[in-house]
Parts: structure tokens; C-alpha cells; sequence
């Protein structure tokens, strides 16, 4: 047990964990929550579920690592504020326990599960009183957010100024329109849903901005098809009308999300599924080209990483006889954190080699300290993905996805065409 936490008895009703929303989730429409600084939730469909069960060995590495089920509740407490707590499932304390939250900050997550005793942080005296007075403070602070929320919906592009004192990674949590959004709507559902049941099963998945200071998060939607074999006539034809009147029937891949930190603008940047939507292939080209921009120069040093990984991916992909996964993102991701200054007339090659060594006394004015250059490139979202193994499906389709291949052989390509125009 670490050592910050001591056991200590505490009332029911705080049993379970307090989940936050996602600040970093900037496409999809699921609500993906905060359970810890290392794992996120959201609503579990059991297709997406079984997905993860059943994930093929080689596909581990890029998708998010799955970490169990919860039980999630609506509740309100006595001053009305709404919130979604967690608990573990009936007999499953053993699988919930191996879940580290003593990273957490404190008094985000009230608790951590454990099969001894219910453990708080140390000299941390969690009251109700205590309870209802962080809850109307954000209470308070959500009642100002709700007045910009209605111009938020309809700005598909929106920059922030970030404050120059601030920690720019916390900045998100007050600025991410589509988070913001998706919170919402779940706890509107719930709430309407409330009479009848109020007890919701929630998949566990790995953070997989948690290693980012200040992650830049891009979401792509892939494939040529976005509709599942299950879908009713109605939304099958709204569908394929989103794919023709956007890039993903012409290059399998259109932006469904993007939040970026330009450091040299000091702006926090971000772009919602409707604005991807209307991209033409040059469009979507020059947003890949803002992503890739932190407002002072081109991030030229991920680019081999990004095109080694998306080519892998696809090697993979092309060997996975009969899956199919419609309608699911494929997320890539980096540090924006701005890195300490090197001499301006620095090669590009240079910049990359440095970014693969710690700084040192010897290398004179040309040492820093450099963030992880590396980027992530991870598959999500399931919930209509399909395959032979998957008994109960009426439909069993052979060979790779081409929809998808070809999504990521255009990615593959453009990012390449970014690369070499760059460096002309």
C-alpha cells in the first residue's frame, strides 16, 4: 500500500470513486470518463466489450489496454448537484484492486478500492459537510460553463489564450468544448433514465494521454463505411450520406476530433467532428499540417515515428481475416510541451537525434532538456466492429478490412507528402 494512504472507516455513501470528465477526449459521442490518472471509463457495449476479450494478439499494441468492468451509479446529493460514482462489480474487489490511484491529486478521487479496508489519504478527513462544499463550488463553476456551452456547440474551431502562469496541461480541463458536451448529454441520459434504472456497467481502458504533459490529441475516423451490419435502414443511409459528403469516401479517413497546443501562439486549439466533416482532401491535408504545428515550427522530428507506426498498423491489419471495424478512430498522439530552444539554424536531423538524448553539460549552447518525442497511434472505439468469431452475427465477411487499409495507406501517404514539402 503506498504510503500515502492510511485506513480509515468512512460513511457508505463515499464508498466508490468520483469520476471526472475525460478532459482530453475530443471526438466520438460515448462519454469517456476519469477514473484515474492512468485509466478512463466509459459505457460498456457489449460488442466493444467482447472486442477487447477477444483482442488478437499483434492488435495489443494498438489499442488501449483493457482493464476490467465497473459499476457505475447516478446519484444526487443533498444540494441537488448530479455526479457519477463508481464502484466495483459484486465480487470483483480482487481485479479493482491491482488500480492505482494514489497518483491522484488531492480530493479528486475521494477513494481507492482495496480487499481490506475502505483507505483515504492521509490526514485527509473527508466529511459530508466537506462533500457538499466541493460539490457547489463546482456547482458554480459549471453554471458558467453552461453560459458559453450554447456558442460552444456551434463553434466548430475555437482557440483559447492560454495563461502564461497557469500549468497549461490543467487549462484543458476548462476549455474542451467536446468533453464538456459529452459529460452533459451522459448525465442527461441518466438523469431521464433515472425511475427505471440506475445502475450502468462501465469498461475500464488505459489512459492513453497519461504520459503526455500536455497532449495533442488527434481523431480520425477510418474506413469507407461507417455503418454496421446491424444498422437500421435510417441510420444506414445517414451513414453513407456523412462519408460521401466527406474525405472518407474519397481517401477512407476523415478528422472526427483534434485539440493542439500551439506554443508559439500560446494558444490551446480545437476542432470538432463538424468542421472534419466539411474538409475536402486538401483541407484535411492542411489540418494534419496544423496538427503537426505547434505555431513556431513544423514538429518535423515525429514524422518517422508516425509513418513506422501507421505502416505497422496496417501490416497487421491486412493479416486479420474477416474483422471489419466500422465506425471506430484511430487516435495519434504527442507532447506539445514546448522544449527548450536550440540554435535556430539547427538541420532537422539534428533536432531529432537530440530528441533521443538527455541534455548534457558538454554540448554547450546547444543542450536542453527534451519532452518525449515519441507519438502514439492507438485504434478505438468497437462498439460496431465485427468478425467470424463473433457467433451470433449474421453477417461473416472474409478478407482484411480494405476500407480501413486504404484509409491508412492515404494517411501514410499524405503525412509523407507533408514530410517531403517540409524539408524542400
Amino acid at each position: 500500500m503506498s504510503p500515502a494512504f492510511g485506513a480509515m472507516e468512512v460513511e457508505h455513501y463515499s464508498k466508490g470513486v468520483l469520476l471526472e470528465p475525460f478532459v482530453h477526449q475530443v471526438g466520438g459521442h460515448s462519454c469517456v470518463l476519469r477514473f484515474n490518472d492512468t485509466t478512463i471509463c466509459k459505457p460498456l457495449i457489449q460488442r466493444e466489450h467482447q472486442f477487447y476479450e477477444t483482442l488478437p494478439t499483434e492488435m495489443r499494441k494498438f489499442t488501449p489496454q483493457y482493464e476490467g468492468v465497473v459499476s457505475v451509479s447516478f446519484e444526487e446529493d443533498e444540494d441537488g448537484n448530479l455526479c457519477l460514482i463508481a464502484y466495483p462489480l459484486n465480487g470483483d474487489h480482487g481485479n479493482l484492486e491491482t488500480l492505482d490511484n494514489s497518483d491522484c491529486e488531492p480530493k479528486s478521487k475521494l477513494l481507492r478500492w482495496t480487499n481490506k479496508k475502505t483507505v483515504l489519504l492521509e490526514n485527509e478527513k473527508i466529511s459530508k459537510e466537506w462533500v457538499r462544499q466541493h460539490r457547489k463550488e463546482e456547482k458554480m463553476k459549471s453554471h458558467k460553463l453552461e453560459e458559453e456551452f450554447e456558442w460552444l456547440k456551434k463553434s466548430e474551431v475555437l482557440y483559447y489564450t492560454v495563461e502564461k502562469k497557469g500549468n497549461v496541461s490543467s487549462q484543458f480541463k476548462h476549455h474542451n468544448p467536446w468533453s464538456m458536451k459529452c459529460h452533459q448529454q451522459q448525465l442527461q441520459r441518466m438523469k431521464e433514465n433515472a425511475k427505471h434504472r440506475n445502475q450502468y456497467k462501465f469498461i475500464l481502458l488505459e489512459n492513453l494521454t497519461s504520459r503526455y504533459e500536455v497532449p495533442c490529441v488527434l481523431d480520425l475516423k477510418m474506413g469507407t463505411r461507417q455503418h454496421g451490419d446491424d444498422a437500421s435502414e435510417e441510420k444506414k443511409a445517414n451513414q453513407i450520406r456523412k462519408c460521401q459528403q466527406s474525405t472518407s469516401a474519397v481517401i477512407g479517413v476523415r478528422v472526427c476530433g483534434m485539440q493542439v497546443y500551439q506554443a508559439g501562439t500560446g494558444q490551446l486549439m480545437f476542432m470538432n467532428k463538424y468542421h472534419g466533416r466539411k474538409l475536402s482532401v486538401q483541407g484535411f491535408k492542411e489540418a494534419l499540417y496544423q496538427f503537426f504545428h505547434n505555431g513556431k515550427y513544423l514538429r518535423r522530428e515525429l514524422f518517422e515515428s508516425v509513418i513506422k507506426k501507421l505502416t505497422e498498423l496496417k501490416s497487421v491489419l491486412e493479416k486479420q481475416e474477416s474483422y471489419r471495424f466500422y465506425s471506430s478512430s484511430l487516435l495519434i498522439i504527442y507532447d506539445g510541451k514546448e522544449r527548450q530552444e536550440v540554435a535556430v539554424d539547427s538541420d532537422p536531423e539534428d533536432l531529432e537525434d537530440l530528441s533521443e538524448e538527455s541534455s548534457d553539460e558538454s554540448a554547450g549552447a546547444y543542450a536542453y532538456k527534451p519532452t518525449a518525442s515519441t507519438v502514439d497511434v492507438r485504434m478505438i472505439d468497437f462498439a460496431h466492429t465485427t468478425c467470424k468469431y463473433y457467433g451470433e452475427d449474421s453477417v461473416v465477411h472474409e478478407g482484411q478490412d480494405t476500407g480501413y487499409v486504404f484509409g491508412l495507406q492515404n494517411l501514410i501517404d499524405i503525412i509523407k507528402e507533408i514530410r517531403d514539402e517540409s524539408s524542400e
